[in-house]
């Protein structure tokens, strides 16, 4: 076992509260949180957030690190053997969880990504997870077919559900069916 030092184990604990501080941030609707009052809620002076991230993109990309930790935690692979339906509902249930946990972090990510590579990658790692799993998931239903594959990631990704929840207002529920409605069409057989 490896022995962390004091100083070592301190300045984890502040990554880790800066990182958590931006996060909270985000999820109470603060989008744009600045580096002020990530410190402040962190409870360290700005100068230790500056020790600790050299600049935002940074932070970004440590916060990004930590939404796939969380989202990784609570993902649950689903069996391919099931039937196409019984898939398609627990995808869409397991699915509909992850969005609404990490909303907010991808309307943050948004509005910044075209200024961040850090979050523009993690957009990348986002898009190509939803894809691996719906390939591996539809396998027999996809069949190579990659204009599908390309289809059933779209209508899986934030923005559709962002449409679905904030522009069309629906419910969780709602949104959910729309998106079981939108798979079941794309995979049902031709």
């Amino acid at each position: 076992m490896t022995k962390v030092d004091g100083r070592t184990a301190r300045s984890e604990r502040t990554r880790k509260a800066i990182v958590d501080a931006h996060l909270q941030l985000i999820s109470e609707g603060d989008l744009r949180p600045t580096a002020d009052r990530i410190a402040k809620l962190a409870g360290v002076s700005l100068r230790a957030l500056w020790s600790h991230f050299a600049d935002m993109e940074a932070l970004f990309a440590e916060s990004g690190a930590r939404v796939l930790e969380i989202r990784d935690a609570t993902h649950k692979p689903i069996a391919a053997d099931l039937p196409l339906p019984e898939r398609i509902e627990a995808y869409c249930k397991q699915r509909a969880r992850m969005l609404e946990q990490i909303g907010p972090a991808a309307k943050a990510a948004g509005l910044k990504e075209p200024f961040s590579e850090a979050l523009r990658n993690y957009r990348r790692i986002h898009v190509s997870r939803v894809r691996e799993e719906l390939a591996t998931l539809f396998a027999a239903e996809i069949n190579g077919d990659e204009p599908l594959l390309n289809a059933l990631t779209a209508v899986s990704m934030f923005p559709t559900w962002s449409t679905w929840r904030e522009v069309m207002g629906m419910e969780v529920p709602e949104a959910r069916a729309t998106l079981s409605r939108a798979l079941t069409a794309l995979l049902a057989p031709h």
